[in-house]
């Protein structure tokens, strides 16, 4: 017997300094519970090798039975592994959603964005919800100052949270402080609660099904073996930030030329990338203009710090870095940025290292933080640094040039439309189009470039995901498009994400809809053959002859090559054999009505 458990969210006190942090609310129930033991944990670790995406913890409660709880801290895994969350939420008797009293932004991100995700996930299951709100309220006066982050305006009030449960039909609980009252006895109890349910449930199903399997003296109706296994398609890890790093390491379609003010050195960059990370360079490239920064210290760092000298047209724009120790430690600068530009301690050490004076590092960090920062938003200390609120730049930001003529440099044209992008983007997300930028072909020197064999609304899917790394397609037949794409382009990780789409819808459709669908699988097959998606093609062969009764009715099956068709005999469900022995026992029960026992 055993209990799953799927816990999300952060419940940190974003007041709090990172050394006064208690254990997380799970953590802390497994150490404090009288009813678990034997508590073992391990940690998944995102494709950066940074934080952990979820912590997998082991325990025995109740004595005998195995707990699970899956630990997810961050939200990430919602935008960029969907497959992932959503297999957590399926395979959860029990979902814990947690987050700060004294963090409304990820609240209002919470509410706004994962919960319509996580209503779709659970797809109207009966599976228990509980919200906990940690955190007691800071309920002082408001500071009047315009660069303080302590006002109590920001906490999230017991009636939003309510609301929050009502629309997910889940148990609110708030916890003051993660002590043994709040933990143990408060949230141990629900949570406790919701176990025992969960395992009355699982026992009354399990004797269910032994009664149904239960051995009849008469002749017994022919077992159904179950059929075969489908093929399973595992995801391909992100390489988004590696992509966009390797822009740094090469420099193709470099739009940017950093140099000193003898102009001794020059550091090659690209507009776009610099733009997506920093209102500044907004600013410094007439992206914005001063009143939409409206920003003192923005506005004067970019004077202070970097003067645009204008070149000849099509040559890289050169900037002149009037500090020189600014200048000096600029590849570190831009290495950060074009790595994600999340990891601040490993930017703190190199230059600790290069310039081996406390103070002049101070004032280089000081600058860095000028230039990512939000106007009107102050990031304080290192500790906002090391947040999510740059920690999401290039997948929301780089969303803001994605179809727009800023910055532009290529317009693509597509079924008499004109789609504008950029070179930088595309030829560090896409080998073709590098070697087609890049190489000795005609689009390396064209602005205008025709597209054909796709349609526009897919082509601007396509172009969705290198900007943005993620995809949502509405539809199987758009999820179709969007892999054809793919392949023609040979982005592979988005081909795979098409085929567990595809995949995912097909397996979530009842039979009764199976049956009526003008959707052709078979049209499909043959598709996923003609693309090199082999992965998907095989897949549904084997769901055609899973599904053998209700694709053998239909008209697409004869369109089944000879080699297809043999195979899906071999695989087919049920079976030859199956059927002639369900025959042969119906003949028996009505052979034995017949009889009449009185005669």
């Amino acid at each position: 017997r055993s209990v799953k458990i799927a816990a999300f969210g952060n419940e940190r006190d974003v007041f709090s300094e990172e050394s006064q942090q208690p254990p997380s609310l799970i953590r802390s129930y497994l150490g404090r519970s009288a009813l678990v033991s034997q508590v073992d944990s391990s940690s998944l670790s995102s494709s950066h090798g940074q934080n952990p995406v979820f912590t997998e913890y082991q325990a025995c409660v109740f004595g005998n039975v195995r707990l699970v709880v899956h630990d997810c801290p961050v939200w990430d895994i919602f935008d960029s592994d969907w497959y992932t969350s959503r297999s957590l939420i399926g395979g959860a008797d029990i979902i814990v959603i947690k987050y700060s009293v004294n963090d409304k932004t990820l609240f209002q991100e919470l509410k706004d964005s994962y919960v319509p995700m996580i209503k779709k996930a659970l797809n109207h299951c009966s599976v228990p919800v509980i919200i906990s709100a940690v955190g007691a309220r800071k309920n002082g006066v408001p500071c009047t100052c315009p660069l303080c982050t302590s006002d109590r305006r920001s906490c999230v009030t017991t009636s939003e949270g309510v609301q929050l449960a009502k629309e997910l039909g889940a148990t609110y609980l708030e916890l003051h402080a993660l002590n043994d009252f709040y933990v143990q006895k408060y949230f141990g109890g629900v949570l406790e609660y919701f176990m025992i349910q969960s395992l009355n449930q699982k026992s009354s199903e399990k004797v269910k099904k032994m009664k149904k399997t239960q051995k009849c003296h008469r002749v017994q109706p022919p077992q159904l073996e179950q059929p075969e296994k489908m093929p399973i398609l595992k995801g391909e890890a992100s390489h988004y930030d590696a992509d966009l790093h390797s822009l740094l390491c090469c420099c193709p379609c470099a739009d940017v030329a950093f140099c000193s003010e003898d102009l001794s050195t020059a550091v090659e960059a690209h507009k776009v990338i610099l733009c997506s990370v920093s209102h500044l360079f907004m600013l410094l490239f007439e992206v914005k203009s001063p009143a939409e920064i409206r920003d003192d210290s923005i506005l004067g760092t970019a004077r202070s710090l970097f003067m645009v000298e204008t070149g000849d047209t099509g040559s890289p724009v050169r900037v002149v870095v009037k500090d020189s120790i600014f200048c000096s430690c600029l590849p570190d600068i831009l290495h950060f940025i074009y790595s994600g530009a999340f990891q601040w301690e490993r930017l703190e050490e190199d230059i600790k290292k290069k310039l081996k004076d406390p103070e002049k590092t101070e004032q280089v960090l000081e600058k860095v933080k000028c230039i990512l920062k939000t106007p009107g938003v102050t990031l304080n200390t290192v500790k906002d640094c090391r947040s999510r609120r740059i920690k999401h730049l290039y997948n929301t930001s780089l969303r803001l040039f994605f179809n727009t003529p800023i910055l532009a440099d290529v317009i693509f044209k597509i079924q008499g439309a004109t789609v504008p992008a950029h070179r930088a983007v595309l030829v560090a997300r896409c080998e073709v189009m590098a070697a087609m930028f890049n190489g000795n072909y005609l689009e390396a020197n064209s602005i205008l470039v025709p597209v054909y064999g796709v349609s526009k609304d897919t082509f601007l899917s396509f172009l969705e995901y290198l900007y943005t790394d993620s995809c949502c397609p509405a539809s199987i037949l758009q999820a179709m498009s969007l892999l054809i794409c793919a392949e023609m382009y040979q982005v592979m990780r988005l081909q795979h994400i098409c085929e567990l789409y595809i995949i995912t819808q097909l397996q979530s459709m009842p039979s009764r809809e199976l049956a009526s669908t003008s959707l052709s699988i078979v049209s499909l097959l043959k598709e996923a053959k003609f693309h090199n998606s082999d992965c998907l093609s095989t897949w549904l062969l084997h769901f055609i002859a899973t599904n053998y009764l209700i694709f053998s009715r239909k008209p697409e099956f004869q369109d089944l090559s000879v080699e297809e068709r043999n195979f899906v005999e071999m695989h087919r469900w049920p079976s030859n054999l199956y059927l002639k022995q369900l025959a042969d026992y119906r003949n028996y029960i009505h052979s034995q009505k017949c009889h009449c026992a009185v005669m």
